[in-house]
């Protein structure tokens, strides 16, 4: 049976130098309903993401030249930061995934994966809400903490000296979700069911891998701290939030 195509379709990047698996990904997604672009090397990505608008990327942790990691750092910290990426590797030990994600990865795929697997991924990167966006309607965009300023319609993020902080999907909503409760204490498996990303059978050490990431970039060396682990259970966002 066909897969209802999503109502505003997405335009996805396969980053893969493997031409049956470009093939495969592709049919599986346009049959899906979704636009697919398609890049062999680190090259060919470039152009694709500057000559179109472009959802998601799904990137291959073993390409020649330039890896996957090393490509996903890239994007992460470039003008395309905000894109979601989901890694497909043969490299499927926890390690690895772990890498993939503390390099800004929304989620890493092990192969070899079913085409139900991929595509309840898609979707999940592609359409997951935040929690935050349930409270968040009849409230201002604009949030302040401990120097900080979060856009929350434009998904921006501003450092005390006003420099603009590129965050990756999963960091985002996480950062949403916690700066939406604040003195709270929310619980990891919580958490994780909040988050774009799934790391099969270490829950709490993928939202450990996501706060460490996040805390890096606040730089949070704060007394109290921004976000505070409360052991044995969650962590809370300590820092006071103020609304213009």
């Amino acid at each position: 049976m066909t897969n209802a195509p999503e109502p505003s379709v997405a335009s996805i990047l396969i980053v893969d130098d493997d031409p049956g698996m470009r093939v495969l990904l592709s049919n599986l997604l346009r049959g899906s309903g979704y636009h697919v672009a398609i890049a062999a090397n680190y090259g060919e990505m470039i152009e694709k993401l500057e000559s179109r608008t472009i959802s998601l990327i799904l990137l291959d942790v073993m390409l020649p030249g330039v890896s996957g990691f090393e490509i996903c750092r890239e994007v992460r910290d470039g003008m395309w930061g905000d894109i979601p990426i989901i890694m497909i590797s043969a490299r499927g030990e926890e390690a690895d995934q772990v890498a993939g994600l503390e390099l800004g990865a929304d989620d890493y795929i092990a192969k070899p994966f079913g085409q139900s697997e991929v595509l309840a991924r898609v979707r999940a990167v592609l359409r997951r809400p935040p929690l935050a966006d349930a409270g968040r309607k009849s409230r201002t965009n604009i949030i302040h903490f401990a120097g900080w300023k979060m856009d929350l319609r434009r998904r921006e993020l501003f450092a005390p000296s006003g420099a603009a902080v590129t965050l990756s999907s999963a960091e985002y909503e996480l950062l949403a979700n916690l700066v939406e409760h604040p003195q709270q204490v929310i619980a990891r498996d919580r958490l994780l069911e909040l988050s774009r990303f799934r790391l099969p059978g270490s829950s709490d050490r993928s939202i450990d891998v996501l706060v460490s990431r996040l805390r890096g970039k606040l730089g949070d060396d704060h007394d109290p701290p921004i976000i505070r682990t409360v052991r044995g259970f969650g962590y809370m966002f300590a820092a006071e939030v103020e609304r213009s």
